[in-house]
């Protein structure tokens, strides 16, 4: 145990520089003084969850990546849903950043497009019903067994053909989380 709290200091000073965070911003964010923040750091101060849990957030990082836990063996995923009116999207990674995974179902009212832009690259592949996917000038109808790959930064748009949900596997690269800019104005 003495071990493993030893490490926590230099593990949090590794990743708040990783992030190119300096102990100011940190304490901004966090609401924690630079002095405990330093302490922390340094090992002279005991890691507590009330400062731990922060700092996670503030890095966007698991708790278990702060203080080294060390695996627990069991491989799964715990998936847990997040709905979106008619429409479910489960995450299937775990980690923040780096290649993300989503299983989505997405309900017939999401049939009017609204192409976006963001960085990145998406694919996606169709589990169940059909998947209407708008790409810049294109607007195919993806099947079941079919996939797609495509740059964002071209407008896009994908949803259901409004008949019945589509069942996808949708993965993109971390610069995908970005929020979407509009690829043109709304018409009023």
């Amino acid at each position: 145990m003495d071990e493993v709290l030893a490490e926590v200091g230099p593990r949090l000073k590794r990743i708040r520089q990783q992030h190119n965070c300096t102990l100011v911003a940190l304490s901004e964010t966090t609401g924690i003084s630079v002095s405990t923040l330093s302490r922390l750091e340094s090992g002279q101060r005991k890691p507590s969850l009330e400062l731990l849990l922060p700092i996670a957030h503030a890095h966007q990082v698991p708790l278990d990546e702060l203080v080294g836990a060390p695996p627990v063996g069991d491989p799964r995923v715990r998936l847990k849903p997040v709905r979106h009116g008619d429409s479910v999207v489960v995450p299937l990674t775990q980690q923040p950043g780096g290649l993300q995974a989503y299983k989505m179902v997405i309900g017939t009212t999401k049939n009017r497009p609204d192409p976006r832009t963001h960085e990145g690259y998406e694919w996606l592949y169709v589990l169940a019903g059909k998947l209407r996917l708008v790409l810049a000038e294109h607007d195919v109808i993806l099947k079941v067994g079919e996939a797609a790959e495509f740059d964002t930064r071209l407008p896009h748009w994908f949803g259901s053909t409004g008949e019945a949900p589509v069942e996808i596997l949708s993965l993109f690269g971390p610069q995908g989380e970005r929020m979407h800019v509009r690829a043109k104005p709304r018409g009023d």
